[in-house]
């Protein structure tokens, strides 16, 4: 077992794992460690983020200093590999030519996924997040609550390295001891932030991440995760050994070569791998699930380097793909006796897709400038954040309540001395009107680090004119139908990007400071950023306690074929303010587990 060929794969597999990511990814190392026989099927190419990783080099060492190009949109040294929102001969296509209900799907084509490149935020939903109908008659209710995922939020927390502080704010859980890392010091311009925006009843607080500020404890944490499973401990224990803490080297979003960052293949899949029962291939893009008296047989995916088509067998399917690809599978799932595609006698695959409500605003500080030179590159992300603030306005009554939309948001900040991109100095020409000489120098070492960036991340609700559906006449390069996107945000998303824009300009006064690039914009269908761009889609196949309404169970498994589950963010029947990696993975666990225990009773 290992990484293999089309022509090593095993002639039938205990359980097949479409995707690599943080749904597959924990999947596969909660089978693999427990001693099922899983296949990993990935549709992107191998990556090895020891050996990938451009470690100590500055924009200015990358070609065309580090700036975006067409397939390293978030820059040269981004981790990303062969993916993005457009992929060579990979379309999706637009049902409407309104920009503003345009989707942009991000696709990540390498093993680990979007764990690569993601901002490593992990933050738990909390008890409200899992009942919103329940509070204020919109959108739907997840047929489990907080308390039975908070076990899992606490081996992922655990196993992953999340640093982060407990702070008992509502809806805002905090750990049990001994699951989070030391929070790293709060910058200069994020304790300035956390000063002013008190003092306007806004919170802000050290953020949860995905990064090692210490080592993790091999001898007491494994115990913790596989009680029981003294071969399971030992690798676990083996695989954190084998991180190093993060000594603030590199921008995360490189990947790390050290492994202090949490990505799939840096952490989920070695103990996997050396457990000796995962079999992983890459390259490998699966179009379809094969069926067999009403059960899931396995998949049929195509060799992207040769274009062959293959098919192998399986006991069980799990598809962690991406919410939108795993939907992708299941509408071309097609047959005669699923002719609106695999389990979705409910008609609600495809539906109710959702991304992360996002706004942004920029300004520069006049108390922040003249600093004198100190390293504040920190843990590669945010060390402080605002949690939301406005619980009391919300729930039933909300509109009367004053706040003007449902749902809430956070503020993610960006401030310090932080690594020049591409570009003139440090960006100033926007604000400096363009300077030279000399007096280019004095502007450079008087500003740099006295900027400050606001993201709000706020919730969208579910409805009817988001959804993705299979393009009538259009295919990939390998002559699989794409997905046609429909959008929509609703006023509830609008108005509360407007509030974000306000938000963020009250806190830069605050500060002192101007808001820079003609901001705030006060008119939310102009401030939120476009659907699918915070690449935080969930949905399309939302879990329920109704097969009639929903497409998975508590468990994500497919209500119509009882051997085939979805792990990925497809079943989130909402999308908190919280950023979803750390509830897939806490997710997949729950469910690999449930698996496991099935197969343990024959009945699977």
């Amino acid at each position: 077992m290992g990484f293999v060929t089309t022509r090593e794969l095993a002639r039938d597999y205990d359980v097949i794992v479409v995707g690599s990511g943080a749904g597959g990814g924990q999947t596969a190392y909660t089978l693999a460690l427990e001693g099922v026989k899983v296949l990993m099927l990935e549709a992107g190419r191998h990556y090895d983020f020891r050996t990938e990783t451009p470690m100590f080099q500055a924009s200015h060492d990358a070609p065309l200093r580090g700036t975006s190009t067409p397939d390293k949109p978030f820059g040269f040294y981004d981790a990303t590999v062969d993916g993005g929102w457009q992929v060579p001969g990979e379309p999706y296509t637009q049902a409407s030519t309104n920009e503003e209900q345009r989707f942009d799907w991000w696709r990540a084509r390498m093993l680990g996924g979007r764990t690569n490149h993601w901002g490593r935020i992990s933050l738990r939903n909390g008890p409200y997040d899992f009942k919103p109908h329940s509070r204020d008659g919109l959108g739907f209710d997840w047929p489990i609550g907080y308390d039975d995922l908070a076990p899992y939020y606490d081996k992922v927390e655990m196993l992953v390295g999340i640093y982060g502080s407990n702070e008992g704010l509502e809806n805002t859980p905090d750990s049990p001891d001994g699951c989070l890392l030391p929070a790293p010091a709060a910058r200069v311009g994020e304790r300035l932030i956390a000063q002013r925006a008190g003092k306007l009843g806004i919170p802000v607080v050290p953020i949860h991440r995905a990064v090692l500020t210490a080592k993790l404890d091999d001898k007491r944490i494994p115990a913790l995760l596989h009680p029981g499973n003294a071969r399971a401990q030992a690798l676990v224990a083996q695989a954190m050994r084998d991180r190093a803490a993060c000594f603030w080297a590199t921008p995360c979003s490189r990947g790390c070569a050290i492994g202090a960052t949490y990505q799939s293949p840096a952490v989920h899949l070695p103990p996997a791998l050396a457990s000796g029962n995962l079999d992983v291939l890459c390259d490998a893009m699966v179009y379809e699930v094969t069926t067999k008296d009403g059960k899931a047989s396995g998949v049929r995916f195509v060799d992207r380097k040769t274009g062959k088509h293959i098919e192998v067998k399986g006991r069980a399917v799990v598809l962690s793909a991406s919410a939108c690809e795993s939907v992708r599978i299941l509408l071309n799932s097609r047959t005669s006796a699923y002719p609106q595609g695999l389990a979705n006698s409910s008609g609600k695959v495809g539906k109710y897709v959702m991304d992360t409500v996002g706004s942004d605003l920029s300004g520069q500080v006049p108390l922040l400038e003249n600093l004198p030179p100190h390293n504040e590159d920190g843990a590669g992300g945010s060390h402080m954040y605002a949690p939301w603030w406005l619980y009391g306005k919300q729930g039933a009554g909300w509109a009367e309540k004053g706040l003007g939309f449902p749902r809430g948001y956070h503020i993610e900040l960006g401030t310090g001395r932080r690594m020049p991109t591409a570009g003139t100095g440090a960006g100033l020409e926007g604000f400096t009107q363009g300077s030279y000489g000399a007096k280019f120098k004095q502007d450079v070492r008087r500003t740099f680090g006295s900027f400050v960036y606001l993201s709000g991340r706020g919730e969208m609700i579910p409805n009817d004119d988001s959804f993705c559906e299979i393009d009538p006449t259009t295919q990939d390069r390998f002559g699989i139908p794409v997905l046609r996107f429909h959008w929509q945000w609703a006023e509830h998303e609008t108005r509360q990007a407007a509030h974000m824009q306000k938000t963020f300009a009250d806190i830069v006064g605050a500060m002192g400071g101007k808001v820079l690039d003609g901001g705030p914009e006060l008119d939310g269908r102009k401030a939120i950023a476009p659907g699918g761009s915070i690449i935080h889609e969930v949905g399309g196949a939302i879990m329920g306690a109704d097969a009639n309404t929903s497409v998975t169970n508590r468990w994500g498994q497919t209500w119509d074929v009882p051997n085939l589950f979805l792990s990925d963010g497809a079943p989130f029947a909402s999308n908190a303010d919280k950023n979803p990696t750390l509830t897939i993975m806490a997710l997949a666990w729950r469910q690999a587990d449930h698996i496991v225990d099935r197969f343990r009773r024959k009945e699977l």
